[in-house]
């Protein structure tokens, strides 16, 4: 067993390290252009949405109000007749630098499970592909894991969870060659 208390340097290296593999992945690389596309008419309807004031937040519609209505005939008839929409409102204006700050500190809490996990699980001066199955399994799934769930649920498009899930499968591998180099002798 190895203490965190011995893992803080791999746990900072290791988020510094996909902060910047991620940043040449969405900012450089073309990977991830078709993620989105653009609605026919954007204008009119971002005019649209000031116009009704729409706060931030997540929406579905059609939504029913109870799961009385979910089963009336006229709330089939809007699935049935389309489109459905699931949208998140963000804030204009909001400064960059604030969700970036943030996918830090998520890469840090990432990387704090994973030496939780192979701190648990090994002593110090453990065999670096032992250090590395075990970090990287567990920054794989706290990368990637969740993701599908908005492909299951929410028909976000399978090829977006997908390159998603490629992205955290390097979080994951630079996350665990850190934490194979770094670890305690």
């Amino acid at each position: 067993m190895t203490g965190l208390s011995a893992l803080w340097l791999p746990i900072l290296v290791s988020a510094v390290f996909v902060f910047v593999g991620s940043s040449i992945l969405h900012m450089m690389l073309p990977w991830h252009k078709s993620d989105y596309g653009a609605l026919p008419a954007e204008d009119k309807v971002l005019d649209a949405f000031r116009s009704w004031s729409v706060a931030p937040g997540d929406y579905m519609a059609p939504r029913p109000s109870s799961r009385e209505d979910m089963r009336s005939p006229a709330f089939m008839e809007k699935m049935k007749k389309g489109p459905v929409l699931v949208l998140t409102v963000i804030p204009g204006g909001g400064s960059f630098a604030t969700n970036l700050v943030l996918w830090f500190c998520y890469s840090v809490v990432i990387s704090f499970f994973a030496a939780y996990i192979a701190g648990r699980a090994l002593p110090p001066g453990a065999h670096y592909l032992q250090v590395f199955r075990f970090a990287g399994a567990t920054a794989f799934i706290g990368y990637t894991a969740a993701l599908w769930q908005m492909s299951i649920w929410y028909r976000r498009s399978w090829l977006t969870s997908f390159k998603s899930t490629v992205d955290g499968l390097i979080y994951a591998l630079l996350t665990a060659g850190t934490f194979g180099w770094l670890w305690p002798r």
